[in-house]
C-alpha cells in the first residue's frame, strides 16, 4: 500500500510511548533534506514505560519486517508509514505518528 516515505526527522513511537530514533540513517535519498531510513536500520527506543506485574520490561530496540516493495536505496526497500515493524524483548509494534508527506513510495 502506498505511503509517505520516513525520515530521520519522523517521528516514530513504540506502542507505550516511547521515542523510537534510527541508528542507520541513509544518505542516499533525502526527503525534505533529511536522509531517509532503509528496512535493515534498526531504531533504539527511549522512554518506554512498560510494566509488567510492576517489573518495567520496555521497549528496548525496533526493527522494520515490512516496508516498500517498489522503492528501494542501496538496494534496501525504504521504510513507510504504513510499514510494519516490531520491538524487543516484548515484540509490540513501533508506530510512524509524523512524517513528511510530499514523497510517497509503495
Amino acid at each position: 500500500m502506498p505511503g509517505p516515505l520516513l525520515h530521520v526527522g519522523a517521528t516514530v513511537l513504540c506502542s507505550h510511548g516511547g521515542t523510537a530514533t534510527p541508528t542507520t540513517p541513509n544518505p542516499r535519498v533525502l526527503v525534505s533534506g533529511q536522509p531517509t531510513v532503509t528496512m535493515t536500520a534498526p531504531y533504539v527506543i527511549a522512554g518506554c514505560p512498560l510494566n509488567v506485574g510492576g517489573a518495567p520490561v520496555p521497549c528496548v530496540t525496533g526493527q522494520w519486517v515490512v516496508a516498500a516493495t517498489r522503492v528501494f536505496s542501496n538496494g534496501q526497500p525504504l521504510v513507510l508509514m504504513d510499514s510494519q515493524s516490531v520491538c524487543t524483548p516484548n515484540g509490540t509494534p513501533m508506530m510512524p505518528v509524523q512524517a513528511q508527506m510530499r514523497a510517497i513510495g509503495s
